[in-house]
Parts: C-alpha cells; structure tokens; sequence
C-alpha cells in the first residue's frame, strides 16, 4: 500500500495535537481525582467531502465512563478507564495496560455542525462524525446587492 502525502499542513497540524496532548497531561498532573497512571487514548482525525471523522481508542471503557462535548472548535472526550480486580491473591509477571481517568482534547481544524454531531463507542473504538459545514472557506459565494 502506498501512502499518500497530504502536504506540510498535515504533519504541522500533527504536531500541534501532539504538542496540545503532552501540555493536556501536564496541566492534569497533581489535579485532585487524577490518578498517577492516567493515560491518554489515541486518535485519527480523518476528513472526506462530507464530513470529519475523530476515531480515538478506547478499550475498556464502558459507555457510563464516557463524557463527550465540543468547544471552540475542539472535541473534548473525558472518562476513565477502571482497573478490574483479578478476584484473588495473584502475582503480576507484567503490567503494561494503562489504567485511570482520561482527558483528551482535539482540534477539529476544519468547520463542522457541533450540533449534528454523531457518536458510536463499538468495541473498543469511539467513532465521533461531524458533519461538514458548506460554502466556509475555498468558494465562492456570491452576494446580491440591492438598492433601498
């Protein structure tokens, strides 16, 4: 499979979320309720003639444990992944998987209807779809002039 570039804007724009994620988690460090262990979940940002989609990880997490909202043009998905107990005495030989509350802020960087917006959590991935805006930005829109 071969991959497509998408021009310098692409990878500017990834390193912002990156950038954004690493100051998101070092303004929730010491936050009364957050946990040491807190993790943030990944996510794909993906754009088609219609709509932009964010897909972001989740495994583990159940519906309940889920908050979603939109503001200023960015996606906000809280929650908190909770640890099981393994119902008896055991002895861990590895502990890779992260655990705990979670707060992941996206930048939609394209203009979308936040009140259309669609949201399906299936097994492990959150699918959020927002509808894309018409006639923003790139066309032209003509303007009628009339006389009083």
């Amino acid at each position: 499979m071969t991959a497509k570039t998408f021009g310098p804007m692409l990878e500017v724009a990834r390193i912002q979320s990156e950038i954004n994620r690493l100051f998101d988690n070092l303004l929730d460090l010491g936050v009364p309720g957050h946990e040491s262990g807190a993790w943030i979940p990944n996510a794909d940002i993906v754009e088609s003639q219609d709509a932009l989609l964010v897909m972001v990880e989740l495994p583990g997490v159940e519906r309940a444990d889920l908050a979603l909202s939109v503001l200023g043009g960015n996606v906000i998905i809280k929650g908190e992944k909770k640890k099981r107990d393994p119902g008896e005495q055991v002895r861990f030989h590895a502990a890779e998987r992260a655990f705990g509350r979670f707060r992941r802020v996206i930048n939609l960087g394209a203009p979308v209807n936040t009140h259309q917006a669609e949201a399906i959590l299936d097994e492990g991935l959150l699918r959020i779809r927002f509808p894309k805006v018409p006639n923003r930005r790139g066309q032209e829109v003509p303007i009628q002039v009339s006389t009083p």
